[in-house]
């Protein structure tokens, strides 16, 4: 074998002017990839990113942009029209504020979603309340049970809520669950085969097109949604997936996370959502979205979504008005922090306006690459006046925005570029002051246990300072 690769390449070098050749294949392959990533329209800085780091990667570049490289979905955008044209554009009686009415305009702009209400809306810390409350509602399904996550692991936790699935599929409830073929591809078919055999249903969201060499693969294009809906009565939404490693019961190191229990017409919202995602994964017509409730709540709430099938990114841009909207606080958490140019002026704007401006981010998240590149920015922020916060010893995963006593902004969203570009994300906007004041409460207990970051702090050039830059340097293409 030595042998035949010794004569080939005496072979190859002895073509007459290969250096030529080589360079003009490589210059046809820049034209042509430069030209494929400029027609996309993305944000300059990602683009110009993705141009200096194909370049460096000669036709192996071209396979990476092929695999990961952003893309549209426009099939499911279609669903989406038809569908949500069902909803009212107001909820009857609902008299928001100018800037309460401006954001949920350009909510229902941009997600066709219009703002509603719950009848009521729980805040759940930790995967303990979370998995408690939701085993308790499961087991009192009688109807259906629509289930939508990015991580459904094979162990106590998930075999826990499957069986109780099985139970009630085995009862006559029809159970229906769509789960990430990234996110929760360690979990064999085989783990639901009691669910499937019960009646249940099982979907994978943009599962491997292994030998469709003419389609541009999903791997990049995750569901990072979570999502359950019982009996079209109740819903939970937010952060915390499926897994032992978000139960605080059995892990010590388990992920410090916040999700949502909510009633009421909001329900409907995100049964629509679940419903164009079990239509666009299966491929089945939509299933009969039940019209809405007639009873109004007193909490006003509006679904957020986007994703690949929007150009919008809706999420990205109600947290960008919710933050310039504000007039006494803006107060953020999430476990990955790389903003674009927009999010960053909204927060550091802000603070010099005077705001309380706050940013809680854990010490260390499961990337090392997305702890430095968050820390790069820090410098910038404590500049304007933010005040930022790492959270330790366990790992933040909380989502949240709270804006002032009456806007807060919950779901599965990170404040990065892949959670408002690439990934299909969901988030809940709340108006009113009760949850909100319950949110604060509990980022003051976060803030209050956390390590606040000092402008001069000892930065050494090779062990933090030159890591952070270089980690910032690719963190558009993160």
């Amino acid at each position: 074998m030595p042998d035949a690769l010794r004569e080939f390449w005496t072979t190859l070098l002895a073509v007459p002017h290969l250096r030529l050749y080589l360079s003009l294949a490589w210059a046809v392959y820049l034209l042509w990839l430069g030209g494929w990533i400029v027609l996309q329209k993305r944000e300059p800085v990602a683009t110009l990113s993705w141009l200096v780091s194909l370049a460096a990667l000669p036709y192996v570049g071209f396979l990476i942009y092929y695999l990961l490289g952003p893309q549209r979905i426009h099939r499911q955008r279609l669903r989406r029209v038809r569908a949500r044209a069902k909803f009212p554009a107001l909820p009857e009686g609902w008299h928001p504020g100018p800037d309460a009415l401006e954001l949920a305009r350009l909510g229902q702009a941009t997600t066709g979603l219009p703002p509603t209400t719950a009848t009521a809306a729980r805040l759940l810390i930790d995967g303990g309340a979370k998995y408690a409350a939701l085993l308790h509602d499961v087991a009192a399904a009688q109807e259906h049970i629509h289930l939508e996550y990015y991580i459904f692991d094979p162990d106590r936790t998930g075999a826990a809520l499957r069986d109780a699935l099985v139970e009630r599929a085995r009862a006559g409830v029809k159970v229906r669950l769509l789960l990430d073929a990234v996110g929760s591809g360690q979990t064999p078919a085989r783990f639901f085969r009691d669910l499937v055999a019960a009646g249940g249903e099982l979907a994978w969201f943009h599962p491997a097109r292994f030998g469709q060499v003419w389609k541009r693969p999903w791997l990049n294009l995750r569901s990072h949604r979570k999502i359950v809906v019982i009996d079209g009565r109740i819903a939970y939404t937010g952060g915390i997936n499926i897994t032992d490693a978000e139960d605080e019961r059995l892990r010590a190191d388990a992920y410090r996370d916040l999700h949502l229990r909510v009633e009421g017409n909001v329900v409907g919202s995100l049964q629509l959502v679940f419903i164009e995602d079990w239509a666009y994964a299966t491929g089945q017509a939509p299933l009969a979205l039940p019209s809405p409730q007639p009873h109004r709540g007193q909490v006003p709430v509006q679904v957020i979504v986007s994703g690949p099938d929007s150009s919008w990114e809706a999420i990205h841009r109600l947290h960008v008005a919710a933050i310039h909207a504000a007039q006494r606080r803006v107060w953020l958490a999430t476990p990955y922090f790389v903003p674009g140019e927009a999010a960053r002026m909204a927060l550091t704007s802000a603070a010099l306006g005077g705001l309380d401006v706050r940013l809680l981010v854990p010490r260390r998240s499961d990337s090392r690459l997305v702890t430095l590149a968050a820390r790069s920015y820090f410098d910038e922020l404590l500049a304007a006046g933010v005040k930022v916060y790492e959270y330790g010893p366990r790992m933040l995963h909380t989502k949240a925005l709270l804006c002032d006593d009456d806007r807060a902004i919950i779901g599965s969203a990170n404040f990065d570029h892949r959670s408002f570009r690439l990934n299909f994300e969901v988030s809940l906007m709340f108006g009113g002051a009760p949850l909100c004041a319950e949110l604060a409460a509990l980022m003051e207990r976060e803030c209050a246990a956390s390590v606040p970051v000092q402008i001069g702090r000892a930065r050494p050039l090779f062990a933090t300072r030159l890591p952070e830059a270089l980690a910032r340097l690719v963190s558009p293409l993160l």
